[in-house]
């Protein structure tokens, strides 16, 4: 009798749907089944996956930053961060992207949340090292914080449910002009948190969160991904290549002639087709959605079937 032997495809839909499974089933928040498995997050699942396998820090949503004694100097000289911060905020630098520039955050601008790039996984901004010495003069002596920005939220802005898809670093926020107030909060997997001037806060940014101001003070933070911690050095060395060669390819740009990295180039193209599908489903919901599935149907099965 014939024994079957799956096909390498198989293996790795197999990997995949696994995968996509654990990462839904993390945390007590969850999408909707429908939503978690078709969202572009679940693309890195199976990278992700292996980020929780050898991570060092147990898998929560919130973690204690006193667990990254490096980051200390943050804190320290958070009133020198705030300083180059409000000034950059004064003079209209913390905005949103000029176009669609900026596909990590696309969404976000819509509702109020801007951004000024400090750094981003090894692409050094002229426009960061020149209006904020200190800052970036702080960062550069943490090698483990591969990506920093100021963050505003202003009154009345809000982040909708959502994770963010990458694994492999950390989110750590520090407050630097906040309301001090209950009714400026982010919540990650149910749990609450309320920005607080010169307080720091870390969190792991795959798990679903929000965030909302319903303050009349604006909240401007200190933004980080910090290089999660793994158990193998082969782990490690996976992690820092793909920050460097995928990661990278995110980058964004504060003003014009800062270099924009391919991913976001690729954005610009196809966020057009995405235009177009909105008019789309503003035309034909039905028309709209036979053809969505039809195309994820057809991906589906190229790659696996």
């Amino acid at each position: 009798m014939a024994i079957w032997t799956p096909a390498p495809r198989h293996v790795v839909l197999a990997v995949f749907l696994l995968s996509a499974l654990y990462v839904h089933l993390r945390g007590r928040v969850r999408f909707g089944l429908v939503r978690a498995l078709t969202d572009f997050t679940v693309l890195l699942a199976p990278y992700n996956a292996m980020m929780y396998a050898f991570s060092k820090v147990r898998t929560s949503a919130f973690i204690d930053p006193s667990q990254f004694p490096d980051l200390a100097p943050l804190t320290t000289h958070w009133r020198e961060i705030r300083d180059e911060a409000a000034r950059l905020n004064d003079e209209g630098f913390i905005r949103a992207a000029a176009g669609y520039t900026d596909m990590g955050f696309n969404s976000f601008f819509r509702t109020g949340w801007k951004r000024f790039y400090l750094k981003w996984y090894t692409v050094d901004l002229p426009s960061a090292q020149r209006m904020c010495p200190r800052t970036t003069e702080l960062l550069k002596a943490i090698p483990n914080v591969k990506a920093a920005m100021f963050a505003s939220l202003p009154p009345g802005a809000r982040l909708v449910r959502h994770r963010d898809p990458y694994a492999g670093s950390l989110r750590y926020h520090l407050g630097l002009i906040t309301p001090n107030s209950d009714q400026c909060y982010i919540v990650v997997d149910g749990e609450r948190y309320f920005w607080r001037d010169g307080e720091s806060m870390m969190f792991d940014e795959t798990y679903i969160h929000h965030a909302e101001n319903t303050t009349q003070m604006q909240r401007v933070i200190l933004f980080c991904d910090i290089e999660r911690p793994l158990k193998s050095g082969a782990m490690t060395a996976i992690n820092r290549w793909f920050a460097r060669n995928v990661m990278k390819a995110s980058a964004s740009q504060n003003v014009e002639g800062e270099k924009i990295g391919a991913l976001n180039r690729l954005f610009g193209g196809f966020y057009q087709l995405r235009l177009r599908a909105k008019q789309l489903k503003a035309r034909s919901r039905t028309v709209y959605y036979l053809l969505k599935w039809a195309l994820l149907g057809g991906l589906f099965y190229l790659v696996f079937i």
